[in-house]
């Protein structure tokens, strides 16, 4: 299937967004003077943008998941973000995209369900909301999360060196530890937020951060966070439904330069831990929704400054 869809444009007068059907992902976001928030997808490091996350999160043991007593295919991070999504929605401040179950999707995942992908541009702020539906007979079990990649640095003149992710709260706990192979190791990894208080809030962003892949906040305590530079704007990112916390780029190439972009990824889900072969339903961070309810959940960038 083709990835090249024709892509839906929303703005205010301070944001303008662009939404490609293939998998509902937010591909650019822009300030009032068109200068971009989010990565440049630049093939040396990542070409995702902003992909979402369904039915599961990470990688699973065996690139399988077990439902009753039996093995069905899963992708790493799950089928959404490679969907086609029908745009049920596309207004100037408002678009909404929608994907359902098929016999494909039926063959790694035997559910009957309904998610919808909602983006919403109010003045500074740009708002995602996901509906999760359960059309099947039964409880209807999923992980879900965010994966938008903001530019690195952003467009405002300052360094990379000079940004940082600011925490609402102090996140001085230790954090997930995440094998070769992407499973959730069994140890823990000291917080990069875990030294004297006045630095359990304050991220400072650089490449050896993510020599051992993303660091996993599970939990996260705090509902938002700040990405930006001490001068010039910042991005204001607030994540209420989401109990776990990624933030993740690609290691810098062997010539020293470091990617364009970083990620802050609200999460309802992990991937597996090592060696973990239980049915789906135990997996960490599934939630179930009964038959014939939904689950929403959502994040939100605002430009300050």
């Amino acid at each position: 299937m083709t990835t090249d869809r024709q892509m839906i444009e929303i703005a205010s007068d301070q944001l303008s967004a662009a939404i490609n059907p293939y998998g509902a992902e937010l591909t650019h976001l822009r300030d009032a003077q068109g200068r971009a928030l989010m990565t440049d997808a630049d093939p040396a490091f990542w070409t995702g943008h902003a992909p979402i996350l369904f039915p599961v999160i990470g990688v699973t043991n065996g690139s399988r998941i077990r439902i009753g007593d039996r093995d069905y295919p899963m992708a790493k991070h799950g089928f959404a973000r490679h969907s086609l999504f029908d745009v049920v929605q596309a207004e100037p401040g408002r678009a909404v995209f929608e994907l359902t179950d098929s016999d494909e999707t039926r063959a790694s995942y035997p559910f009957a369900f309904r998610l919808e992908i909602g983006f919403r541009i109010d003045g500074p702020t740009l708002t995602v909301e996901a509906r999760i539906e359960n059309r099947d007979a039964g409880y209807l079990p999923a992980q879900f999360g965010f994966h938008p990649a903001f530019a690195w640095p952003l467009p405002y003149g300052e360094p990379r060196g000079a940004h940082r992710i600011t925490f609402e709260r102090d996140e001085p706990g230790e954090l997930r530890t995440i094998a070769p192979d992407g499973l959730i190791a069994a140890g823990r990894r000291a917080s990069p937020l875990s030294g004297p208080l006045a630095a359990r809030r304050e991220l400072l962003l650089a490449d050896a951060l993510f020599a051992n892949d993303a660091l996993v906040w599970d939990p996260i305590h705090s509902q938002s966070v700040t990405y930006g530079a001490a001068q010039g704007p910042v991005l204001e990112v607030r994540f209420p439904d989401t109990p776990r916390l990624g933030v993740w780029t690609k290691p810098a190439l062997p010539d020293g330069e470091g990617p364009h972009f970083v990620c802050i990824e609200p999460w309802h889900g992990i991937a597996d831990p090592e060696g973990f072969t239980g049915v789906f339903t135990e997996k960490p961070g599934v939630f179930e929704i009964a038959p014939g309810d939904e689950k929403r959940m959502g994040w939100s960038v605002t430009l300050r400054g």
